[in-house]
């Protein structure tokens, strides 16, 4: 993602109402520190899309295409990435307290120092080179068949 690829700033109010109108693609929109918590995004694109540190707490990503999307310390605790891309993402350090990721596909996205406590659900997710080095987890956190914490660096 390069700087002369973002589109200047949107606020969430803008995205809500295009999106409420039809419009699905975003990429490369500005919305980084959007307050977005609890909208409801099914199938959007966000392709290298800058939401870092943007609010999307509870929020409904399914099936959202955020490949490439700067998510760097964005609050995503609770949020629904179920069967969402997330190719080539940028999560680090991001929130996913008891975010459900199934069958998401995380190839080669940047997890290091993501919070994936309390319940964060990665079954079925696709991790092909994904980065977890310093990402947090628990008992309660749900990775993907054979998928080995220890071995990722976490």
């Amino acid at each position: 993602m390069t700087t002369a690829s973002i589109k200047p700033l949107l606020d969430a109010k803008q995205l809500l109402q295009a999106y409420a109108s039809g419009q699905r693609d975003f990429s490369g929109s500005n919305l980084s520190g959007a307050q977005l918590s609890g909208a409801n995004l099914k199938g959007i694109i966000l392709r290298d899309a800058d939401l870092s540190g943007a609010d999307l707490r509870e929020a409904d990503l399914s099936g959202a295409d955020l490949s490439g999307a700067d998510l760097r310390g964005a609050k995503l605790r609770r949020v629904n990435l179920i069967g969402a891309k997330l190719v080539k993402a940028d999560l680090r350090g991001a929130n996913l307290y008891r975010a459900k990721l199934l069958r998401a596909d995380l190839s080669e996205a940047e997890l290091n120092r993501a919070d994936l406590r309390i319940g964060a659900d990665l079954r079925g997710a696709i991790i092909t080179n994904t980065h977890f080095r310093g990402a947090l987890y628990d008992e309660y956190t749900k990775f993907p068949d054979g998928f080995n914490p220890t071995e990722m660096g976490m």
